[in-house]
C-alpha cells in the first residue's frame, strides 16, 4: 500500500538519519483524525521535488516527529500544463481543481471569463480562491505528489492572454473549433496551456485574442462536456501523447 504523504514548509538539508517535526493543521489532522501513532511509516514533501520516507517516533495534539531514511529528489514533470478554469458555478470549480491535480498540472488559473456564471469579488474572492488552494493541496498529497500544482490569483482576459503568449503550445478549447485536439503537433519539453470556457462558452471576442496571441482553438469530440471535466479530459489526452504518460513525443 502507498505510503500517506504530509506537506511540510522545508525538506533542505535534510537526511537519512534526521528528525524532522511536523506542526500546526498539518499535524493535527494526521493526529486527531486520521490517529496517526509512533512506528507508522509515511512520505514527507515540500511539494518543490524532495520526498522524504521515514517513521513516526513521537505524536502531540499539533505535532509529530518523524525519523527520516531516505531522501529522494524528484525533477519537476515536462512538459509543465496550465489550465486557465473559467469559474464554474458552485462548488464545480473544486471538482476541477481536485481532478486537474491528480492528474498532474503545474499550475491552475482561475478565471473571469465573459460569460462565467460565478463571480469572485471581495471577500468571496478570496475565500474562493482559499478553497482552491486547499482543494489542490490535499488532491496533491493524495496523488502522492512530489511537485505540488500552484493556484494562481484570478484572472481577466488580458492577463489570460499574456500567458498564451508565454506559452510554448497553447489550445482553447471550443465547441465550434474545426481543428481537433489530437492533431495538435507537442513538443517533449516547454510549457502548455490549456484555456476551459464557462458554462456559457466563450465569447468571439475572446477567441480572436487568444488565437492572435498564438493559442489553437481545438475541439475535443462531438460530446458536450461540462466546464469542470472538458479540462481534465483535454489534459489527460494530451499527456497521454507525452513521455509522462508514456506517449511517443520525442
Amino acid at each position: 500500500m502507498t505510503l500517506p504523504q504530509h506537506l511540510v514548509a522545508s525538506l533542505g538539508g535534510v537526511g537519512p538519519g534526521d528528525a524532522v517535526t511536523v506542526e500546526g493543521d498539518e499535524a493535527h489532522h494526521a493526529v486527531v483524525v486520521r490517529r496517526l501513532r509512533v512506528g507508522e511509516r509515511l512520505l514527507l514533501t515540500d511539494g518543490l521535488g524532495l520526498v522524504a520516507t521515514g517513521e513516526v517516533t513521537a505524536t502531540a495534539k499539533r505535532a509529530f516527529t518523524v525519523s527520516v531514511t531516505a531522501v529522494e529528489d524528484h525533477p519537476e514533470p515536462r512538459p509543465s500544463v496550465t489550465v486557465v478554469q473559467a469559474l464554474p458555478k458552485g462548488e464545480r470549480g473544486e471538482l476541477a481543481v481536485e481532478v486537474l491535480t491528480e492528474i498532474g498540472v503545474a499550475r491552475i488559473v482561475p478565471w473571469a471569463a465573459a460569460r462565467s456564471v460565478a463571480v469572485w469579488k471581495g471577500e468571496r474572492a478570496a475565500k474562493s480562491h482559499a478553497k482552491w488552494q486547499a482543494t489542490a493541496r490535499e488532491a496533491a498529497k493524495q496523488a502522492r505528489r512530489a511537485w505540488h500544482p500552484t493556484v494562481l490569483p484570478l484572472a481577466g482576459t488580458d492577463e489570460v492572454a499574456d500567458l498564451i503568449g508565454s506559452a510554448d503550445v497553447a489550445v482553447v478549447l471550443h465547441e465550434d473549433a474545426t481543428e481537433p485536439l489530437g492533431a495538435l503537433a507537442l513538443p517533449a519539453d516547454g510549457d502548455l496551456v490549456v484555456v476551459v470556457g464557462p458554462e456559457g462558452g466563450l465569447t468571439e471576442e475572446e477567441v480572436g485574442r487568444f488565437v492572435a496571441q498564438g493559442a489553437v482553438a481545438v475541439r475535443l469530440g462531438a460530446e458536450v462536456l461540462r466546464t469542470s471535466t472538458a479540462g481534465v479530459a483535454a489534459v489527460a489526452a494530451l499527456l497521454s501523447r507525452t513521455r509522462r504518460w508514456g506517449g511517443l513525443t520525442s
